[in-house]
């Protein structure tokens, strides 16, 4: 049984249908790659299963149960995280305090010794390669950020994890680091949604390739019985395109 499923989720805004009739299903243990054009509809069903929009129709269950998700606390309740494009990581902080931020342990004061040890636990599930839990965010790369955004969405032992755009900006070594904490998560038995333009990154860590188009679904694949090309054109809706000449081409030429 999937841990999440999505039936017939439709969004519009005014006479703009954002989405209309998704269908998306999320085991534990497995990465699912949504993709699409812009305005095929990512971005909205990401807000929807994060509580940031309702959905005007349609059913969502969660560990074989029906939920309602209208808010970000109701997603927080299930046992649903969203770490976002933009991380929301404060600059001036450091880990520990980005970490807990909004989440602090108190007794009578902050206990700082407490947060700090519960920190580097998340980050070695992680095996994140971040030297310092004190260290501001502001001297770290772009995978040691993301890294923290991750482990702050498992604070509260998720049990589907969002990542919207993860590797974006990022060079090679950085994306190579995200893409181990994406397996790393899927290790852990948490499903895994990775919004993604990088054909690469969802062909190197993503059971499962799930294509928006026009807010519409437009084919599910395993990602070991489809080609690049084959996901590129449900994409963009045609088959014949100068990516699959040119491959067509070479495969000629090989022959």
């Amino acid at each position: 049984m999937p841990i999440l499923s999505l039936s017939g989720i439709t969004k519009t805004f005014g006479a703009v249908a954002a989405l209309t009739g998704i269908d998306l299903d999320v085991e534990a243990g497995e990465v699912v790659a949504i993709v699409g054009d812009n305005g095929a509809g990512k971005s909205t069903l990401v807000k929807i299963l994060s509580g940031v929009h309702a959905a005007d129709s349609g059913t969502i269950t969660f560990e074989g149960g029906q939920a309602h998700i209208a808010t970000p606390a109701d997603a927080h309740r299930l046992g649903i995280a969203t770490v976002f494009q933009d991380l929301a990581l404060c600059e001036n902080l450091n880990v520990i305090e980005n970490l807990f931020l909004g989440q602090e342990l108190r007794a009578l004061r902050l206990d700082d010794v407490a947060m700090e040890v519960r920190s580097w636990e998340l980050l070695r599930q992680l095996s994140a390669k971040i030297p310092s839990v004190r260290t501001p965010v502001a001297s770290l790369s772009g995978g040691q950020r993301q890294t923290v955004a991750i482990a702050r969405s498992l604070l509260a032992d998720p049990k589907v994890v969002i990542l919207d755009e993860p590797t974006a900006a990022l060079g090679v070594a950085q994306t190579a680091e995200v893409l181990n904490l994406i397996e790393r998560l899927r290790d852990r038995g948490l499903g895994v949604i990775m919004i993604s333009h990088n054909m690469a990154d969802v062909k190197a860590v993503a059971d499962k390739v799930a294509v928006l188009r026009l807010g519409r679904n437009n084919g599910t694949f395993a990602v070991g019985e489809v080609s690049q090309e084959d996901i590129i054109a449900a994409i963009t809706g045609a088959t014949d395109n100068v990516v699959t000449r040119r491959a067509q081409s070479q495969e000629r030429l090989r022959q």
